[in-house]
């Protein structure tokens, strides 16, 4: 089921104008997602802010859910980050996120960030499933 990296941040957004997200399914249980760190996302002593790693896992680990969930839409309810090491301008950031369960309403997933074959940062999170609301028209509109 592996497949080609597509580009996600399609639409304005907050993960489009911090440079887009890369993303592929590994499994039904396994995912993978790219960034490159570039000259805003560092922080005043040269490396990958917090503030970015932050985001880009819960846009990586959210989608990640949301692919899970069958497409679901999926909101994160609980985040925790742990910052391991450091990224600098022009590295290539990879995620890696392990669904561990699943239930009728919550995601509960594993993610790490690796860069140049070390782990950056690792964060573990739940994600809650949302109900689409149904229209209100009847057959035929």
């Amino acid at each position: 089921m592996t497949s080609n990296f597509e580009q996600i941040s399609l639409k304005p957004g907050f993960m489009k104008h911090n440079g887009g997200l890369l993303f592929r399914n590994i499994s039904e249980i396994e995912y993978e997602f790219k960034s490159t760190v570039n000259e805003k996302h560092l922080n005043a002593a040269g490396i990958t802010h917090g503030g970015y790693l932050a985001a880009l896992i819960d846009a990586g680990a959210g989608t990640s859910a949301h692919r899970a969930a069958n497409d679901a839409p999926c909101v994160t309810i609980s985040l925790d980050l742990k910052f391991i090491s450091s990224s600098k301008k022009g590295d290539e950031i990879i995620g890696k996120t392990k669904i561990l369960k699943k239930t009728n309403t919550l995601i509960f997933l594993f993610c790490e960030l690796r860069c140049n074959e070390k782990i950056i940062a690792s964060a573990s999170g739940i994600w809650k499933m949302l109900k689409l609301k149904q229209s209100n028209l009847g057959p035929g509109g």
